[in-house]
């Protein structure tokens, strides 16, 4: 209600101080113990303190040092950061007849044709400038970025890319609209002083989610009466 108190805080306050008389009379004439105002109330109240629970459980969880250390080690190419370039031959759905658009089937051909020429041992800058159809990577030799771990990727990018050694090629990638290739041009392991931050936040989740799962295995509910659940209802 912030917007309220700044564009009219007479009126605002004039509104709260109406509430909280409201509230009183309500109170006195016990409105706060009939139906449905009370169950309304008590699953607010059952509501706001769950979520304040789940709120402190990930504030308040902790993580050890060595934790962190433990966890790079055993997940170094997690952290792996890759700088590729690529060619990219576009297609289009229905080209026509004087146009020079490629077929997807034309477009994957010439990929696949490179591909087998990169992975043969040809410049790869050659290839780009005579090929490749992404103008802002192939002003700069086919250079496309360093991707990391979190680095938004297509799911078929992603793959391919984090498959790649030092001087690997993928094979053609579709896209919607074309077929990537790419290249690892420098393939490092970021650094433990880089990621730290990010491994506590992994950590931290983790931690809370132990925590919720060791609540939820010690609840146990009873169905005493043996037509509830009705049949077919899903178990847990």
């Amino acid at each position: 209600m912030q917007n309220a108190v700044t564009l009219n805080p007479v009126e605002f306050f004039h509104t709260y101080a109406t509430m909280l008389e409201y509230d009183r009379i309500a109170r006195e004439r016990k409105l706060d113990e009939q139906s449905p105002t009370k169950e309304t109330l008590y699953f607010s109240r059952l509501y706001n303190l769950s979520v304040a629970l789940m709120q402190d459980v990930m504030a308040t969880a902790t993580v050890d040092p060595n934790e962190i250390i433990n966890y790079y080690g055993k997940n170094r190419e997690g952290f792996k950061q890759i700088k590729v370039k690529t060619i990219y031959i576009p297609f289009a759905d229905s080209p026509s007849a004087d146009s020079k658009s490629l077929t997807e089937a034309q477009a994957k051909a010439k990929a696949d044709k490179l591909v087998a020429q990169a992975k043969g041992g040809a410049d790869f800058v050659k290839l780009v400038k005579e090929n490749s159809e992404d103008d802002p990577s192939k002003a700069k030799d086919g250079d496309f970025g360093t991707f990391d771990s979190t680095t938004p990727l297509p799911d078929a990018i992603r793959q391919a890319v984090f498959a790649l050694q030092m001087g690997e090629v993928t094979d053609a990638v579709r896209q919607p609209h074309g077929f990537y290739i790419f290249k690892a041009e420098i393939v490092t392991i970021r650094p433990l002083s880089e990621v730290r931050d990010q491994i506590f936040e992994v950590l931290k989740q983790q931690h809370a989610k132990e925590w919720v799962d060791r609540v939820n295995t010690q609840i146990k509910v009873d169905f005493p009466n043996p037509a509830f659940p009705p049949k077919g209802a899903p178990v847990k």
